[in-house]
């Protein structure tokens, strides 16, 4: 017995760029350990575990080394699957049920829209490490259920970030996105996110941050639709419409790889 797996790059059009997700297709649920195992072995960021329910399909995202609560760019991924592999008719929403709950996805020609929750961020003091793995200086720190999110003077002081990876793991939350204003007229604001608390020091895409980064940029630039670049090696564009209580991330995706795994 096999079972299909997809290796895709969401959150861009260029193979190779953005954030590569595992997609696995499944026709009934599936072992929690075996889908960690199946996790580990692709060694992506995010590998997505999707079988089909009544009128969608459940969702479930693993990194290497544990399960995530929610995940933007594996989500990103799933959907595009469904629609370039025929599992799903492409004038058709993708809904998935996830433990972050409802999510859907609507194709509009070659961009895929994702409708997530919205997690503002609160203002907070943070331990003094935090800032040390990171070697920068804040003007402001905020936090949410899952992560850190810290403004930074300058685009240069985002991108010439080198953590401590030491440090970083000490950190009790899912994850730590550092962001600024954006110096060029393509995007509003730029950023990088950490989670080497889960097994991925650099994420190169993060959908899920933006779930956050977009609400602040919305309060701070009084906009509420927003383009935000991922500073990572890879590199990535998410359009943010933020819209009461949810946001609505936009990308692109392309399959580089399609395989089976042997059961």
């Amino acid at each position: 017995m096999t079972v299909v797996f997809y290796h895709v790059d969401a959150f861009t059009q260029d193979a190779f760029k953005g954030n590569p997700a595992g997609v696995c297709l499944l026709t009934k649920p599936a072992d929690e350990k075996w889908m960690q195992n199946i996790a580990m072995e692709i060694n992506l960021s995010e590998t997505a575990f999707l079988w089909p329910l009544k009128d969608g399909y459940s969702l479930r995202w693993f990194t290497p080394v544990s399960e995530v609560d929610l995940c933007g760019h594996a989500t990103l991924a799933s959907a595009h699957v469904l629609w370039e592999s025929g599992e799903l008719n492409r004038d058709s929403d993708a809904r998935f049920y996830t433990k972050s709950g409802l999510l859907t996805a609507h194709r509009e020609e070659d961009w895929i829209e994702l409708n997530f929750p919205s997690e503002p961020e609160e203002k907070t003091i943070p331990p003094q490490f935090l800032l040390d793995g990171l070697g920068i200086e804040a003007t402001y720190i905020g936090k949410n259920r899952f992560d850190y999110l810290i403004e930074v003077i300058s685009e240069a002081a985002v991108r010439r970030i080198m953590p401590n990876w030491t440090l970083l793991k000490k950190i009790d939350t899912r994850g730590i996105i550092v962001t600024s204003r954006s110096t060029s007229p393509d995007y509003d604001f730029i950023s990088r996110a950490f989670f080497p608390s889960i097994g991925i020091n650099e994420d190169p895409v993060t959908g899920s941050a933006h779930c956050c980064l977009g609400p602040y940029w919305q309060h701070k630039l009084s906009k509420n639709e927003l383009i935000g670049y991922q500073a990572s090696q890879r590199g990535g564009m998410v359009k943010v419409h933020v819209h009461g209580e949810r946001v609505l991330l936009a990308g692109r995706a392309i399959t580089v790889m399609k395989g089976e795994i042997q059961i």
